[in-house]
């Protein structure tokens, strides 16, 4: 995946992120000592994302953001994955992030995925949106019901 920039050429020089197709395979092939949901998690947004939409990239700046999602010319939604977010330090990095890429992008979508955390705040005027990842991957998949 690569970095997003409105310039190609930074999108090419710049390293790319990379995701596996399978999350099984990545997990019985991959050098690790832990268990990292975090990169679990990430890995399957992903996944979901480049289904779900055209371009995906991530942007890195001091700050980084795991997902800047683009429709057309529009950046369509800011998104950030963090397995845990119960360490106030790694929740304001997090959120830091978001609003940074915010102000760069004029984007006010901002989404938070997680374990386990519903909730809707207001930070700096902006609104941070979190939900849980199984309930976000359930998103497009439920059936919408009309009332007549």
């Amino acid at each position: 995946m690569p970095l997003f920039s409105y310039k190609v050429r930074e999108q090419e020089i710049n390293p790319k992120k990379v995701y596996s197709i399978d999350s099984g395979l990545r997990n019985l092939v991959g050098f690790t000592f832990t268990e990292d949901l975090g990169k679990l998690y990430e890995n399957v947004v992903f996944l979901e994302l480049f289904k779900r939409y055209d371009a995906v990239f991530y942007w890195s700046d001091k700050y980084e953001v795991d997902f800047v999602v683009k429709d057309g010319k529009t950046i369509q939604q800011l998104v950030q994955v963090c397995y845990d977010l119960s360490n106030p330090h790694t929740k304001e990095r997090e959120i830091k992030s978001l609003l940074k890429a915010s102000e760069e992008f004029h984007c006010s979508n901002l989404l938070i995925i997680t374990s386990e955390m519903e909730n809707v705040e207001n930070q700096d005027g902006k609104i941070i949106k979190y939900i849980p990842l199984w309930k976000w991957l359930l998103a497009d998949q439920l059936p919408h019901t009309t009332t007549q």
